[in-house]
């Protein structure tokens, strides 16, 4: 669109004047609208050729009442076909109307706030900004990467036991469950049993008389029955006898010393002879007697349900000894 067109479309907007398609082709409009400014067309902004338009700016009257004058010929452009010819308005047009169409295809004319915003908005989302990549770590040399470990067979299976039964809180927590179960029900078995002490029978036999030699000590049924038999002297008589193998001190089980012919006590001291009197350490009186008889197969029987002391003078008893 050329000055005049933008020219007679400001008129025809302000007075009404869009009627009058004569004024806006015809080459005499363009003479006042150069009169009434000093600069030449070429160099006035838009808002000056709007004010020049509306007689703002020469406060004369209106372009329309002057006298038309003949201006000169203006050199024609070069003839453009049919197709390519503008077409001319025929209506008013508002502000951005009229800037859209000063603007020309190869350079940028004036543009509004609000496409400038749009413009900007639409450059910054087009072209995304690129993200900075650190450069790869350079990969370690063969000699500096460490040798894995390699387990042992063993190690690997104590691993999977332990993998396998506490390995998690659940297998830990069934493990446990189960242990106590079971101590529960052995518990419940063995409180279902009565409490029975095994001891050995009160009579047992020894074996026969001559098996045991005139001022001998057998010692081999202390460990099983705690008893010893001798075969001793006692106030002029050969007899056998069965002693009991507890110190009347504080019930110590002394040891007979073949060497020394005599029971010592290890715990304080307390010595005994052959026959069973005591004559050193604390204990206060002899050792007792089992009784002891002879069986119907001819074999000595001792019998631990009976005892017999000889400070209440029970040893005379015929119960308590054999003659041999």
């Amino acid at each position: 669109m050329s000055v005049a067109d933008m020219l007679a479309a400001a008129r025809a907007s302000d007075g009404g004047e869009a009627s009058q398609p004569a004024a806006q082709d015809s080459p005499a409009a363009e003479k006042p609208a150069a009169a009434t400014s000093s600069k030449p067309a070429s160099e006035m902004s838009v808002a000056e050729m709007l004010a020049a338009a509306r007689g703002e700016k020469s406060g004369g009257a209106p372009a329309k009442d002057k006298p038309k004058a003949k201006a000169a010929p203006k050199p024609k452009p070069a003839a453009k076909s049919k197709e390519e010819a503008p077409a001319k308005p025929t209506g008013p047009k508002d502000t951005a109307s009229i800037l859209a169409a000063a603007r020309k295809s190869d350079k940028s004319g004036p543009i509004s706030k609000a496409e400038a915003a749009s413009r900007s908005q639409a450059t910054d989302t087009d072209k995304p900004k690129p993200k900075k990549q650190a450069p790869p770590m350079p990969e370690k040399p063969g000699y500096a990467r460490p040798e894995p470990a390699r387990p042992r067979a063993d190690t690997e299976d104590r691993r999977g036991f332990f993998g396998l039964f506490l390995g998690s809180y659940f297998a830990f927590g069934s493990t446990a469950l189960a242990l106590t179960h079971l101590l529960w029900t052995l518990g419940f078995a063995r409180f279902m049993f009565p409490n029975i002490l095994t001891e050995p029978p009160t009579k047992f036999k020894v074996g026969p008389p001559g098996g045991f030699a005139p001022g001998s000590v057998e010692t081999k049924f202390k460990a099983q029955f705690g008893v010893w038999v001798v075969n001793a002297l006692y106030q002029g008589s050969q007899i056998i006898f069965a002693l009991k193998s507890v110190c009347t001190h504080l019930g110590c089980t002394p040891n007979w010393l073949e060497s020394e012919q005599k029971f010592k006590c290890p715990c304080h001291g307390s010595g005994f002879y052959k026959d069973g009197i005591n004559f050193e350490g604390p204990a206060p009186r002899p050792l007792e007697r089992y009784a002891i008889s002879v069986a119907a197969d001819g074999q000595l029987e001792v019998d631990k349900s009976t005892t017999f002391q000889e400070e209440k003078g029970q040893w005379t008893d015929a119960a308590s000894f054999v003659e041999v």
